[in-house]
């Protein structure tokens, strides 16, 4: 039974947080008016924001379904001066600019030689770290490629490929470093990979360049895939996808909402960023969440100004280099984690009981490791993903948050790791025989 002191918290916070939303609202339908004048007026190829309808925009916009369609959270986030109709207030911005070359980027991202870097990359392939296996230790000179496990890490939000590369890379015992070929890939508009201002990175933006980077150029006909928070819905997109060719999925702290398919991206987003003013970080969540413009203006100064602040926390903490965390927060534009946001960890949301039908039916061997502490990703999504697939290694790691669930336990989480892909290999060579 829930306490009374407990009741009381709970009603004053959700009291409180009524009118504080309320202002942000208002304060969003404003900066919205302020963004579309400077976007019209500085840029030279601007498209509509997503605070209208995207019927009303009058623009079309490509939904496919499935992996390529377009998260409803995206324009149907509640904003009681949105339907007032204060947007009238501004001509309705159609997508501008076709003539000469587009700016390096947005007025409001960074432009630095390292948010930059991607603008060369001609293919437009995901940034990929690939550790090989060490074959010249190999103890058998008859070793083939056959007998290598490949090994895909995905990043969560706001993250890249050094989760992987910093924790479970260096820790990773003889065997492993010997038999197994690693990639870990920064994710489309994360780390080193590209940001295209016109691209909506829905599910189907993400798989297609991870099979651009990965799987195709390296002919993976079977793999291993291993994923963090965001990052499990891009992982179970690709192991539905791609059922005969995994040997076994781990996905840590999975974001995976029990809800029927209608209320699936609605419910995710009200679970993941709730609106309330307390604690603080999920304040800080629905703000960046809830709010096109006003995450715009959090990213207009801690990203596009990230020179600044790392070399602030250097002078102050007297380092000569970051914490990698830290590092990665700012490697990424609003558009791309805003569309992220909304078209994997929301839009998939609907996608996922389906995934999970598939490998529940193809024998993919799918654990889950979940921190008992963890208030991003409750510890009930791990049980939610038990209950789907009955055969899941569900296994829940006591005083472990979102974070500390790896960072802190990297060399007994690189060991389960290594024991699920030792256990799974075996199993999957059976079901060959």
């Amino acid at each position: 039974m829930v306490k009374w002191p407990t009741r009381t918290y709970e009603a004053l916070i959700s009291a409180l947080s009524i009118p504080v939303f309320f202002f942000l609202d208002f304060l969003d339908t404003i900066l919205c008016l302020v963004y579309g004048f400077l976007d019209d007026l500085l840029e030279e190829k601007t498209y509509p924001c997503c605070c209208e309808n995207r019927v009303k925009q009058g623009t079309v916009i490509a939904c496919t379904g499935g992996e390529g369609e377009i998260s409803e959270t995206l324009h149907e986030r509640r904003n009681p001066f949105r339907d007032m109709g204060l947007f009238r207030l501004r001509k309705r911005r159609e997508v501008k600019g076709e003539k000469g070359f587009p700016k390096a980027t947005r007025w409001s991202d960074c432009d630095c030689r390292f948010c930059v870097s991607w603008k060369g990359n001609e293919e437009q392939k995901l940034h990929l770290v690939v550790k090989e296996p060490l074959h010249a230790e190999i103890e058998d000179p008859d070793q083939g490629q056959d007998s290598i496990e490949n090994i895909i890490f995905l990043h969560g939000f706001l993250s890249s490929s050094s989760w992987w590369t910093e924790t479970v890379f260096p820790n990773l015992s003889d065997w492993t470093n010997k038999n197994c070929k690693l990639f870990a890939v920064d994710l489309l508009g994360f780390g080193q990979s590209p940001k295209p201002s016109d691209t909506l990175y829905t599910l189907k933006d993400h798989l297609e360049k991870i099979e651009k980077t990965v799987i195709e150029p390296f002919e993976l006909d079977s793999f291993h895939i291993v994923a963090h928070s965001m990052g499990c819905v891009i992982a179970l997109a690709l192991a539905a996808k791609y059922s005969k060719s995994v040997k076994s999925i781990t996905l840590v702290a999975p974001p995976y909402f029990t809800s029927t398919k209608e209320n699936a991206s609605q419910n995710a987003l009200n679970r993941l960023a709730e609106r309330k003013i307390w604690p603080p970080q999920m304040l800080g969540t629905s703000i960046m969440s809830w709010y096109e413009h006003l995450g715009r203006c959090v990213c207009f100064i801690v990203c596009r100004n990230h020179r600044l602040w790392e070399w602030l926390l250097k002078f102050i903490s007297r380092r000569s280099s970051l914490h990698f965390m830290v590092v990665d927060m700012t490697r990424h534009t609003h558009h791309s984690a805003w569309n992220t946001m909304h078209n994997v960890l929301c839009g998939g949301a609907k996608l996922l009981d389906d995934y999970l039908e598939i490998l529940k039916d193809s024998g993919v061997s799918v654990s889950v490791i979940q921190g008992d502490r963890d208030a991003v990703v409750p510890v009930e999504c791990g049980h939610n993903v038990k209950s789907k697939v009955p055969l899941t290694d569900l296994r829940i790691v006591s005083n472990a948050d979102h974070r500390t669930v790896v960072i802190g336990r990297e060399k007994a989480f690189a060991g389960d790791l290594e024991g699920i892909w030792c256990s799974s290999a075996v199993h999957h060579e059976q079901k060959k025989l």
